[in-house]
C-alpha cells in the first residue's frame, strides 16, 4: 500500500505481513509497483487512524482518494478498526521519545485548527 499524505514531501509504503509489517517513508516520486494507493492530507489521515474521523466519510467527501485493488483496501480498513488503541501512537513508540514528542505535537496541530 502507498499512504500518501498530500501535503508531505513524503509518502509511506505499508507491506502488511502479519509476522513482520513494514511501514517505510519514501521520497517523491513514490516508486511504482504498489497495489494500492490512499490519499488525503496528513492530518486527515492521522485522524482516521486515530479513529477519530471515518474513512467511509472521508472517501465520499473527497478528502480520501483510493486508486489500485479496493478489496485490499477495504480489508486494510476493517483490519485498522478491529485493532485496539492507536496504531499512530503505537508507531510513534517505536521511535521512542522522539516520535511520541512528534505525534503529540501533530495532536496539537490538529486541535488547534
Amino acid at each position: 500500500f502507498v499512504i500518501d499524505p498530500v501535503n508531505m514531501p513524503f509518502a509511506m509504503i505499508l507491506q502488511p505481513d502479519p509476522d513482520t509489517p513494514v511501514l517505510k517513508a519514501v521520497r517523491r516520486p513514490v516508486p511504482a509497483g504498489c497495489d494500492a494507493r490512499i490519499r488525503g492530507s496528513f492530518l486527515k489521515l492521522l485522524d482516521m487512524i486515530d479513529g477519530r474521523l471515518d474513512g467511509d466519510a472521508l472517501f465520499f467527501s473527497r478528502d480520501l482518494t483510493i486508486t489500485g485493488d479496493t478489496q485490499a483496501i477495504v480489508s486494510l480498513r476493517n483490519a485498522l478498526d478491529d485493532q485496539e488503541g492507536s496504531i499512530a501512537a503505537e508507531v510513534a513508540a517505536m521511535f521512542g521519545p522522539a516520535g511520541r514528542a512528534a505525534l503529540s505535537g501533530l495532536r496539537d496541530i490538529r486541535e488547534a485548527q
